[in-house]
C-alpha cells in the first residue's frame, strides 16, 4: 500500500512540474585577473563567478504572459576565494503584444537596454571596463544582494511598435546617490530606505543596422536633501560589416561635467573578435578616463575564451579565462 501511495504521489508531483513552465539558465566563468593601482601593491588572483537564474512563466486564457524570476550567484571575494551563493529579490512581469510591465526587483529604463545600449562592448572576461564605467548616472538592474538586504521596488512599462520602443520606470524609496559615490549598489540594485524616489523615461529607434536612443530621469534628493538629481543619456550604435560600434553621452546634476564613452568591436574571423573601450567621466583633474583592449574567441557549445587589458583612473587591470553559458 505504501508503494502505491509513493508512486501516486510521485506521479502527481511529476505531472505538476510538467504543467509548469520553469526554466534554468545562467553562466559560469573562471580565469585569472591582475590589478595594479597607483600607490598600491599589485595583485593576481583567481576570478570566478557562477550565476543561476530560475524563471517561471504561465499564460492565461486571454493570452497574457506572466513571468517571475529569482537569481543565485557565487563570486570571488577579490582575492580568489569564493563566497557562498547569494540570492536576489524576485522580479515579475506581464506582457501581451508589444506591451510589457515589470514589477519588483527589475531593471530601470537605462539598465534594461529597452531603448539604448548603456554598457556597450565590455572588455575582458569580467567586462571590467565598459563605455559607461566612468558615468555617474543611476542604472539599476536585477542582481543578487547580501543576506537580509531589502530592495526598492521598481515598476517599468515598455512598449514596442515596429522600429520604435518606449519605456518608463519608477523606483520607490530609492537610495540617495551623492556626488562621487558609485551609481549602483548591491550589485546593481538600488537599496530601500533612502527616503527618495526616482523616475526614468526613454525612447529608441532602429533603422537598418543602426539604432539611436535617449533617456531622461530624476532622483529625488539625489544630490543633497532637497536637491533633485536630473540626468540624461544619449546612445548611437550600429554595425558596418564586421565592425560594430556604440557611442554614449550623458550628464547629471551629480557630476562635474558631461561624460562620454564609446566601444567598438571588429570580427577578425567567424569566431574571434577584438574590442576597444574608452570612457571619460568629464570631471576636472587627472585619471578621469578609462581605456582598454580585449578579445573574445568562441570555442563552440556556448563556451568563450576572453581576455583584456586596460587602465581606468590609474588602475591597470588584465584578465583571461573562459565563460560558458547554459
Amino acid at each position: 500500500m505504501k508503494k502505491v501511495l509513493f508512486a501516486t504521489t510521485a506521479l502527481v508531483a511529476t505531472a505538476g512540474m510538467a504543467a509548469a513552465d520553469v526554466s534554468f539558465g545562467g553562466f559560469g566563468r573562471f580565469g585569472m585577473i591582475y590589478k595594479d593601482a597607483d600607490g598600491s601593491d599589485s595583485t593576481t588572483h583567481i576570478e570566478q563567478r557562477f550565476r543561476l537564474t530560475v524563471t517561471g512563466t504561465a499564460t492565461s486564457d486571454n493570452g497574457l504572459e506572466f513571468e517571475g524570476r529569482i537569481r543565485f550567484q557565487s563570486d570571488d571575494n577579490g582575492e580568489g576565494a569564493s563566497n557562498t551563493a547569494q540570492s536576489s529579490a524576485a522580479g515579475f512581469a506581464v506582457s501581451t503584444g508589444g506591451f510589457r510591465l515589470d514589477v519588483g526587483h527589475v531593471s530601470d529604463v537605462i539598465d534594461s537596454g529597452d531603448v539604448l545600449n548603456y554598457y556597450g562592448y565590455g572588455i575582458g572576461l569580467t567586462s571590467f571596463l565598459e563605455q559607461s564605467s566612468n558615468f555617474s548616472l543611476p542604472a539599476s538592474g536585477f542582481g543578487t544582494s547580501a543576506d537580509f538586504a531589502t530592495i526598492a521596488p521598481t515598476v517599468k512599462l515598455r512598449y514596442n511598435m515596429g522600429d520604435f520602443s518606449f519605456a518608463v520606470s519608477y523606483t520607490d524609496d530609492a537610495e540617495t546617490i551623492a556626488i562621487g559615490e558609485p551609481s549602483t549598489i548591491n550589485n546593481g540594485s538600488l537599496a530601500a530606505g533612502g527616503g527618495s524616489s526616482e523616475f526614468q523615461i526613454g525612447a529608441g529607434y532602429s533603422f537598418g543596422n543602426y539604432s539611436v536612443g535617449a533617456a531622461f530621469g530624476s532622483t529625488e534628493d539625489g544630490v543633497a536633501i532637497g536637491e533633485d538629481n536630473d540626468f540624461w543619456v544619449l546612445n548611437f550604435g550600429g554595425d558596418v560589416g564586421a565592425f560594430g560600434f556604440s557611442v554614449l553621452v550623458g550628464d547629471s546634476d551629480a557630476q562635474d561635467g558631461t561624460s562620454y564613452g564609446f566601444s567598438v568591436k571588429y570580427d577578425i574571423g567567424a569566431a574571434t573578435e577584438v574590442r576597444f573601450v574608452y570612457s571619460e567621466s568629464g570631471a576636472d583633474g587627472d585619471d578621469t578616463d578609462g581605456y582598454g583592449i580585449g578579445f573574445r574567441h568562441g570555442l563552440g557549445g556556448g563556451v568563450t575564451l576572453a581576455g583584456g587589458i586596460g587602465d581606468n583612473g590609474g588602475t591597470t587591470t588584465a584578465d583571461l579565462g573562459v565563460v560558458f553559458n547554459f
